[in-house]
């Protein structure tokens, strides 16, 4: 008797077609899968039990981090990265079949606030002044359009979306630099390294670091020297606010090295000695995806 294949349940910022749906899709294969309306809404499905993971957008190599994933990261106590995967990503404009020859007379265009950011110049430059709807992905604006085809709307997605939601591309690559990518984080409840075959990798280790109550000056280059000195290579640095007042931050680390490394035990022993406040998400496997998601 052959042994059914184990399928983990996996939830993403969806509908179909997303960004986060390709990329889960692109760990995990299809099945599986199940969409999510927004980021919260996927992270909340791990923390209570109903998926054993969630895909989520992290950064964005043009407008940055998503905030959002990272403040629910931060509140999460019970949350770790199990795994992560950075693709290149085309923004294209999209237009019900029924409105291709309304191009100019455009009463919105809808997309995920960081897919608009993305073609600002192209937006600026071919149609200013045309509103801007800002949707929960760049899918939902997809699907939106598809479903209303007396409207005279724009959606900015991938070439998937346009296919699977029958919509015509009326302007293909309309993102403002080339060089965009997005990274994409694996969330569970277990500690863990899920590993992939098909892409290239590194090993990460991401920390969530709070400073002392008595905030000193130099602080923040005392916590930078625990790395520096150690040889410990950091790929980056990001501060956020803790919401508690003006001036106070927590700071979001990824460091190239597992946390199971001598030099990174030691390194969260004196941030704990210098009264910080440091939390690790766990050491997993950083993969690259080679194929564009367009």
């Amino acid at each position: 008797m052959t042994e059914k294949k184990y399928v983990p349940s996996v939830a993403y910022l969806g509908p179909e077609a997303s960004f986060t749906h390709i990329a889960a899709s692109d760990l995990f294969g299809m099945e599986g899968l199940t969409p999510r309306p927004t980021i919260p809404d996927c992270i909340e499905a791990v923390t209570e039990g109903h998926v054993a993971y969630a895909v989520v957008p992290l950064e964005n190599a043009l407008e940055g981090s998503v905030p959002l994933t990272i403040d629910y990261l931060f509140n999460s106590e019970e949350l770790f990265i199990t795994a992560e995967i950075s693709t290149p990503i085309e923004q294209h404009m999209l237009v019900n079949k029924s409105q291709v020859n309304h191009l100019g007379e455009l009463d919105s265009i809808q997309s995920h606030p960081h897919a608009l950011a993305q073609c600002h110049k192209f937006l600026q430059y071919r149609y200013r002044g045309v509103p801007l709807i800002q949707t929960t992905s760049t899918a939902a604006a997809a699907k939106s359009i598809s479903e209303q085809p007396e409207l005279r709307v724009a959606a900015i997605g991938n070439r998937l979306a346009a296919e699977t939601y029958g919509l015509h591309i009326a302007e293909e690559n309309i993102h403002d630099f080339h060089f965009n990518h997005t990274r994409f984080v694996v969330l569970s409840l277990r500690k863990e390294k899920l590993e992939h075959s098909k892409h290239v990798s590194t090993m990460k280790t991401t920390l969530m670091v709070k400073l002392p109550e008595d905030d000193r000056p130099g602080m923040l280059h005392q916590i930078l020297s625990v790395f520096s000195w150690r040889r410990l290579n950091l790929s980056k640095i990001e501060s956020r606010p803790l919401k508690t007042g003006l001036g106070h931050y927590f700071f979001i680390i990824d460091i190239n090295e597992s946390e199971e490394h001598p030099m990174m035990k030691g390194a969260m022993e004196e941030l704990d000695a210098l009264g910080c406040t440091a939390r690790s998400f766990g050491t997993y496997y950083a993969y690259e995806s080679g194929e564009f998601i367009s």
